[in-house]
Parts: C-alpha cells; structure tokens; sequence
C-alpha cells in the first residue's frame, strides 16, 4: 500500500531560533507589530511503501529519528494518510 508521510521538524522550545528571531525582527519593521514569538522549521512529505499504516508509521519515525531532525537541537512530529 501507499502511503503520504506529512513531517514537520521544529526546533525545541527550549533553544533559540535565530531565524525565526530574524524573521520576528524584519515583520516588526514592516510594521506588522502583534506578530509574536516566531519559530521557522520544515515542513517534509514522503511517499511509503508500506504492507499497513503502522508500518508506514514506523518508517516515517525511523527516517525523522535517523536523518530528517537533529534530536539535539529539533523535535518532529508527523502524520500519516493513505494515498
């Protein structure tokens, strides 16, 4: 079966994001001034090939924990549909 892998990696709250900061910081000077405590990550898609979802599961939480995100520095979290 086929499966979409939907993966979002975001920094851990606990650290700094000098690009979210930089991005927080040039949204003030366009004066955009409510914008608040923003945070840059990524977004990453796979296509699975997988006898079930939780197989599909597995591989998506294999993939993060050994490429995808840096465990020091990222958290992860992903969802998976069929198609």
């Amino acid at each position: 079966m086929r499966f979409t892998a939907h993966i979002n990696v975001m920094p851990l709250k606990e650290l700094l994001d000098p690009q979210g900061k930089a991005v927080s910081n040039s949204l003030h000077n366009l004066g955009l001034t409510g914008v608040q405590n923003v945070r840059v990550g990524k977004h990453i898609t796979l296509q699975l090939e997988a006898a079930s979802k939780a197989d599909a599961e597995i591989s998506a939480h294999e993939a993060c924990k050994k490429l995808l995100a840096n465990q020091v520095m990222e958290g992860f979290e992903f969802t998976i549909t069929e198609g």
